[in-house]
């Protein structure tokens, strides 16, 4: 029995969703252009907002090309709305353990930088015997 067989798709219904290629395209089209405006954000110097602005900036551009490649590449978008939800809570989770270990590692790093300024060659003797 094959998925092209008539009393396969009867019993079992359609075996996914068909994307045209048009819907493809333009998503492509808009992955690209938004490579190109992350790029051209970091080469426009009146645009320039600083290591922490442009970070932010592409954070935002990355954010949207990966909700396009969620939508149409993965198909979530015809998808049961369950599996969208299930998705965007497991990526709540995986920021909110990031968070929390940039949290953490920020908390002692003036114990880093205390034991750093005592003897710097003790931290990387190679760095200084050159």
């Amino acid at each position: 029995m094959s998925a092209s067989d008539p009393d396969f798709v009867r019993h079992h219904g359609s075996l996914g969703h068909i994307v045209p290629l048009r819907v493809l395209a333009l998503t492509l089209a808009g992955l690209l252009l938004l490579t190109v405006v992350t790029v051209g954000v970091t080469m426009v110097p009146w645009l320039d907002l600083g290591p922490a602005g442009n970070l932010w900036i592409a954070l935002l551009i990355a954010t949207i090309k990966a909700a396009l490649v969620a939508l149409y590449f993965m198909h979530l978008r015809y998808e049961k709305p369950i599996i969208s939800i299930i998705l965007i809570v497991t990526l709540c989770f995986v920021i909110l353990f990031i968070g929390l270990s940039m949290m953490d590692s920020r908390a002692y790093q003036p114990s880093i930088r205390a034991y750093r300024a005592v003897d710097p060659t003790r931290y990387a003797p190679d760095l200084y015997n050159r």
